[in-house]
């Protein structure tokens, strides 16, 4: 029997129980619809956190003094405070490294007038706006004059310009104070949001790195130092000669371990990456359980049908059709089943990801090789759990199913 006929009997026998063959495919609709969604969710999720982080610059290189606790033993304090303004001066001259800046950070109160405002100051180089991609909003950015002279100057974020200064006053020119500390304000940053970790990166006051060492936290020791590598693809090499010049620096023989950490923005986004996607393989496991569940259900009604025609198939078999068309014609129903309830799941899942982006701000994206994995899957779960069925049709004894009530 052709192919065409037996795909024609299938689907007569469908649709001559829609109810029950709704409910068959209810498990792979919600199944397929779960596994399209939550795979939408994650790599959503992915590109976001590429997106965030090559926004701070896709080629920064973060260099941090060593962790202060290794192995549960607590480490001295030449080791948390192991970088200094030696080891900045040294990456100056490194050839893969384009800017070059020490961070020195304080948290604290800052006040102008009657208003005041909890945020962090960071005693940086103007090299920082260049690495952490930041522009100058109004007035400008300080420069190598104001470092060696240990300038009271400061450049702040729009947060801290909307909490300190009301009905749109212009804070270029005026003097707020940080820990009873003056800072004459030269300038404002432009606007950059909230991170997708949560983090507000418009609170911020920047200000000489010397100002923040000697008159703020009193120290000869540099909190961190960002830099940027002369392109993207040149960021290994970049990482390479940080870590042979600090090595030097810090006169670190052969085989002793580090007192500092380099890592590239490329180390970050594949630690994330490979989070989300561990977080995303859970939730498709989760969900596939859907898809286990219908391909039973497939399973179950087909056995059901079996019953139910087993006259038909005795009758047929004994006019001269052969086992294997019976095999075929119940096998492509099960699939029909199957490959039915999985367009249904795929305009589900691509419909849930939609609302899930506008309604909830989740961002997602919906890719070709999900809707092609989940139609795989129909397949195999149509023909996996079908086959028993369509087997057990086709190897019927003629004369026992003409007797069969």
């Amino acid at each position: 029997m052709r192919v065409t006929n037996l795909l024609k009997i299938a689907w007569k026998a469908i649709f001559l129980n829609k109810t029950r063959s709704l409910l068959t495919m209810l498990g792979i609709i919600i199944g397929v619809g779960s596994v399209i969604a939550m795979l939408a969710i994650g790599q959503g999720s992915k590109e976001s956190i590429k997106e965030e982080i090559s926004a701070m610059g896709s080629n920064v290189i973060n260099i941090r003094p060593g962790s202060g606790e290794r192995g549960g033993v607590r480490l001295d304090r030449s080791t948390t405070e192991s970088l200094n303004l030696e080891d900045y001066e040294a990456l100056l001259e490194a050839e893969y490294l384009t800017d070059v800046s020490p961070v020195v950070n304080s948290s604290g109160q800052s006040i102008y007038g009657s208003n005041n405002w909890p945020t962090s100051m960071y005693g940086v180089a103007p090299q920082y706006l260049d690495i952490r991609l930041v522009e100058v909003l109004e007035g400008s950015m300080f420069t190598e004059y104001h470092i060696n002279t240990y300038a009271k100057v400061a450049v702040i974020g729009q947060t801290v310009v909307e909490n300190l200064f009301e009905d749109g006053e212009d804070p270029v020119g005026k003097t707020i104070r940080f820990n009873k500390i003056p800072f004459l304000v030269i300038g404002t940053l432009s606007e950059k949001g909230e991170s997708n970790f949560g983090q507000d990166q418009d609170d911020v006051i920047l200000t000489p790195y010397t100002t923040v060492m000697k008159r703020i936290m009193a120290q000869d020791h540099i909190n961190s130092i960002s830099a940027s590598a002369i392109s993207e693809e040149n960021a290994d090499e970049a990482v390479a000669e940080v870590q042979e010049i600090l090595r030097y620096q810090h006169n670190i023989s052969t085989g002793d371990e580090d007192d500092f950490n380099v890592f590239s923005m490329d180390e970050l986004i594949e630690t994330f990456s490979s989070t989300s996607e561990m977080l995303t393989l859970l939730l498709v496991a989760i969900a596939s359980i859907s898809l286990l569940i219908g391909g039973i259900g497939i399973m179950n009604i087909m056995y059901v049908s079996v019953k139910e025609r087993t006259r038909e198939i005795g009758l047929r078999l004994a006019i001269g059709a052969k086992g294997n068309v019976i095999l075929r014609q119940f096998l492509i129903e099960s699939m029909l089943l199957s490959f039915t309830g999985g367009i249904i799941g795929v305009a589900l899942g691509v419909g849930s990801s939609y609302v899930i982006e506008e309604v909830m701000n989740w961002p997602t994206v919906i890719t070709s090789s999900s809707i092609l994995i989940s139609f795989v899957v129909c397949a195999l779960t149509g023909t996996f759990f079908g086959w028993y069925p369509a087997r057990k049709a086709s190897s019927l004894d003629p004369l026992v199913a003409l007797r069969y009530e």
